[in-house]
């Protein structure tokens, strides 16, 4: 399994506490609000990881 840990997205602006961080596995993605890291995290397959990336923009 890849796991890279968790990163601040590419969405969020430097110094900005209002922000979700993601980390991706072999198994999807995991997202999380960043100021509150122990709360729920929202799990992704790939599939739906894709498709909530691609609605973004």
């Amino acid at each position: 399994m890849i796991d890279t840990g968790w990163f601040k997205s590419s969405y969020s602006s430097p110094g900005n506490d209002n922000c979700v961080e993601v980390r991706l596995t072999g198994h999807g993605a995991g997202v999380r609000d960043s100021k509150d890291p122990h709360r729920h995290t929202l799990r992704l397959r790939p599939a739906a990881w894709v498709r909530f990336r691609t609605s973004l923009t």
